[in-house]
């Protein structure tokens, strides 16, 4: 892709997006993602009824008579984007690969992050970490990650979540909202999960194709995993090969939803096929 063209397109994702993120998400994104913290605001005079432990005793002595500190809800947030960026991204079965709707995704959340006035960064990763942003405010730094989504190659083509988690446990010292954007087609992470869900607010934003979910009936077919390269033949013509292919979906769906009920997880599911702003103020309503 040439510079031009690349451009162009973070241009026609930024005007969509951006829109989007103002329009509908702001009111909901400041209600569902408040600071958790409490930051000093001022000091004032004691007053009856005041909590002694918030006495202010080098003011107090200073001015011969009691004052208190005043704290207030920290509203400026940390917003970290954790991006799978593995093969299994570059799959579609319709007119939008899963990887354009994760930079959709990715983009609307950072436009209401820094239209609420909050820092976003960003992990991308495959089976190990392919690039991190670190978070910071404005227009020009989300058109980097941006750009980064639609330009990006990475070295891998695996997924490994936990250590994606890991990284971010490891890497933002301060509680952060932190949004996993994934197929979650990997396993063995529920550790790295409960870790990071404990000193972050963790949400998942789960990305599917519905063709991963229901194979169609179009007889013998040639599948790629996109993650590891092989290649097998299915007989798509077989009743029982569409159940065992559809059961092995719901089987996984229900895996990853008991996971993250487990460790309190908010999540939704994103298809390829259908908008994802009706999912997404769902999610924002439920958590306000």
């Amino acid at each position: 892709m040439d510079t031009t063209e690349l451009l162009k397109r973070v241009r026609r994702i930024e005007i969509k997006t951006k829109g989007l993120s103002q329009q509908i998400f702001s009111g909901e994104y400041h209600s569902a993602f408040k600071g958790k913290g409490m930051a000093f605001s001022e000091v004032r005079e004691y007053q009856y009824g005041d909590d002694i432990k918030s006495i202010d005793w080098n003011v107090t002595a200073r001015f011969n008579h009691p004052y208190v500190k005043i704290y207030e809800e920290e509203r400026e947030l940390t917003v970290m984007l954790l991006i799978d960026v593995s093969g299994s991204r570059d799959f579609a079965s319709q007119d939008r690969l899963k990887k354009n709707l994760i930079t959709e995704l990715a983009a609307v959340l950072s436009f209401s992050a820094i239209s609420n006035n909050d820092k976003t960064g960003a992990i991308l990763f495959s089976d190990q970490i392919e690039k991190f942003i670190p978070p910071k405010k404005g227009r020009q730094h989300i058109l980097r990650i941006i750009r980064e989504l639609i330009y990006f190659e990475p070295y891998s083509r695996g997924t490994n979540i936990g250590t994606a988690l890991q990284y971010l446990t490891n890497a933002i010292k301060k509680r952060s909202t932190a949004f996993l954007i994934s197929d979650m087609l990997d396993s063995n992470y529920e550790e790295a999960l409960k870790i990071s869900s404990k000193k972050h607010d963790l949400i998942a934003l789960r990305i599917y194709d519905r063709r991963e979910a229901e194979l169609p009936n179009v007889g013998m077919i040639r599948m790629r995993d996109a993650e590891t390269g092989k290649l097998v033949w299915v007989d798509s013509a077989r009743k029982q090969v569409r159940t065992f292919y559809n059961d092995s979906w719901q089987k996984r769906n229900k895996e990853t939803d008991e996971l993250l009920n487990k460790h309190g997880i908010d999540y939704a599911y994103l298809a390829t096929h259908e908008d994802y702003v009706q999912p997404l103020m769902q999610l924002f309503k439920k958590r306000v």
